[in-house]
């Protein structure tokens, strides 16, 4: 796969030093992924930063993903033996098994506070994602209108809080953002067409071209149904996003066809969901 990601975060040192002063205020890590990029939105450097503390997997926009193959990376993430949950934060669905799932993994620590005699310690959270996964809809929709600022903390940086999302819970109202590594072409790609990345750094018309070939052979009858056209899984890509130009009235003066316009449709339509339901990391016994 030709795909290129022009990526210079020179940020990402900073950030990853931020997170890591953030992981040690807290018992238990939410890392919240897409569901139509799991393997994709997932950052192999969290694995390293976490040591032993336990973590919950959130996967996020249940809602856009195919639901059959969400099925199978939540039964593949159970048996690497991850907790797992799926959660949409548009309208909450999943939040409270997500909540009940935090005070399951946090019961030993909290059986050896009260070997220790600690009683009343609050279970404290933070939710970690790559941009545009969703952290800030999650928090926001746990947190609730009406913030209730939990007891300042030590080594709290100003502009960060502890709110009580539940009894014996209380979550960092800041989200970790993790910057995703560029090794692997695929996951650039993956990253790239659902939005978790800045279009100036990527050549959007190489990623829909790659997007629309992908979805033509694995969801071909969306593609047919969605745009109102016909194609054969073999045809080259270019014919095709014509065929979406002519049919979606994407011309400029004269009849030309304006590329730039589907584009900007294509990946307008598969980020919302108005496109249908995708995964496009398929679940394997390697994850």
């Amino acid at each position: 796969m030709d795909f290129k990601i022009q990526w210079f975060p020179g940020h990402m040192t900073k950030a990853k030093r931020m997170m890591e002063q953030q992981l040690k205020l807290v018992d238990v890590v939410v890392e919240m992924l897409d569901a139509r990029i799991p393997r994709s939105s997932s950052n192999p450097m969290l694995i390293q930063m976490l040591g032993d503390k336990p973590k919950v997997v959130a996967l996020n926009k249940i809602d856009m993903a195919d639901p059959e193959k969400t099925e199978k990376w939540l039964q593949t993430f159970k048996n690497s033996g991850l907790p797992v949950c799926k959660v949409d934060c548009s309208t909450g669905k999943g939040v409270k098994q997500m909540v009940a799932a935090i005070q399951q993994v946090a019961r030993p620590v909290t059986d050896k506070w009260l070997r220790k005699g600690v009683r009343n310690r609050s279970i404290r959270v933070m939710i970690v994602g790559v941009p545009n996964v969703g952290k800030s809809t999650l928090i926001n929709r746990l947190v609730g209108k009406n913030k209730v600022v939990a007891a300042d903390r030590p080594g709290v940086t100003r502009g960060q809080q502890w709110v009580t999302i539940a009894k014996g819970l209380e979550l960092l109202d800041t989200p970790g953002v993790l910057w995703p590594k560029f090794e692997d072409p695929e996951v650039g790609f993956c990253l790239a067409v659902t939005g978790a990345i800045k279009e100036d750094v990527y050549d959007r018309e190489t990623a829909v071209e790659l997007l629309l070939e992908r979805l033509m052979h694995i969801y071909p009858e969306d593609l047919r149904v969605k745009y109102a056209i016909d194609f054969s899984e073999a045809e080259p890509v270019r014919e095709v996003m014509a065929k979406i130009a002519v049919a979606r009235g994407c011309l400029k003066a004269g009849g030309v066809l304006d590329i730039d316009k589907v584009i900007q449709l294509v990946l307008r339509d598969f980020r919302t969901g108005r496109l249908g339901r995708f995964t496009l990391d398929e679940p394997s016994e390697n994850n």
